[in-house]
């Protein structure tokens, strides 16, 4: 049985709708098991009701900007909740599934970040997300930390969606033009996951990279959105997409300048190909 936490996220919501089309067993859990309580989380792994034999780790606190004054919960959640997880995972015997971010990068380089490049977050968000990973690995050797960039998906609040609502309502608006990196589609990444599962006796534990093809900044996305949102009959009016300057545009948490992610380690692990990222963009909007 494989367990899912954070279950009722972006990522959660897409890794249980993939375990349960390959009718793989699992159970899912959401605010209903406080990862950052180990007595809660000891209490549940070990139900007499359950076997758990891997457990797919997708809790965690993603709100940026609130994190910078939010500091204590940001940690709680992506650092000792992690810890916790790990250390259940490894008391069970049971490999474990972690994902991460590109925001651990600092992103001030201009060639894709491999998995062994130095981590050196910015914010407060990518810290502890960076100090997630170190944890997962120091309490369980069975581990594989996926680290992705500007996901999206249906199981909550993201630039996708968010550009969609801003594109129905408003006539202009700004977007930055000099952050670049890949954005990702939550159903691809949990197929990629879900492939750690089934390959296990060929897979090495350690970080991967995970990120759709192509690269973009966030204006180029958001113009794209925008193109297909049109033509699948999602956004209703005309609007005016403006570029801006990452100093333009301030953000209470700075971001990575260049977060491209370099892939060939999961493509030859896994033996997958990576969709482009206007491709996967195009079949979500058009499922929308």
């Amino acid at each position: 049985m494989v367990w899912v936490t954070g279950a009722k996220g972006i990522l959660g919501t897409e890794i249980c709708k993939t375990l349960n089309r390959e009718d793989i067993d699992y159970v899912a859990t959401g605010s209903e098991v406080d990862i950052t309580d180990i007595d809660e989380v000891n209490l549940f792994a070990h139900n007499r009701g359950r076997r758990i034999s891997w457990i797919v780790n997708c809790a965690a606190y993603t709100a940026v900007d609130k994190a910078e004054n939010e500091a204590a919960l940001c940690e709680k959640i992506n650092f000792k909740g992690a810890e916790n997880v790990a250390k259940i995972a490894k008391g069970l015997g049971c490999p474990l599934i972690h994902f991460s971010t590109d925001y651990v990068f600092d992103g001030t380089g201009s060639v894709t970040y491999r998995e062994d490049d130095p981590a050196q977050p910015v914010s407060v968000y990518g810290k502890t997300k960076l100090q997630g990973e170190r944890a997962v690995a120091a309490f369980n050797e069975r581990f594989y930390i996926v680290r992705t960039s500007w996901l999206y998906g249906r199981g909550g609040k993201n630039f996708v969606n968010t550009m969609l609502c801003f594109m129905n309502e408003l006539d202009s608006f700004t977007v930055v033009n000099d952050q670049i990196g890949s954005p990702t589609n939550a159903a691809d990444l949990s197929f990629a996951a879900l492939q750690f599962i089934k390959k296990a006796d060929h897979c090495e534990a350690g970080i991967y990279n995970y990120s759709n093809e192509g690269v973009c900044t966030w204006f180029e996305f958001a113009n794209e959105i925008y193109r297909l949102g049109r033509l699948n009959g999602l956004i209703k009016k005309e609007c005016f997409i403006c570029p801006c300057t990452t100093v333009e545009c301030p953000t209470k948490a700075p971001r990575p300048a260049f977060s491209v992610l370099d892939k060939t380690k999961i493509k030859k692990t896994l033996q997958i190909d990576i969709p482009d990222w206007k491709t996967s963009l195009r079949k979500y909007l058009e499922n929308d």
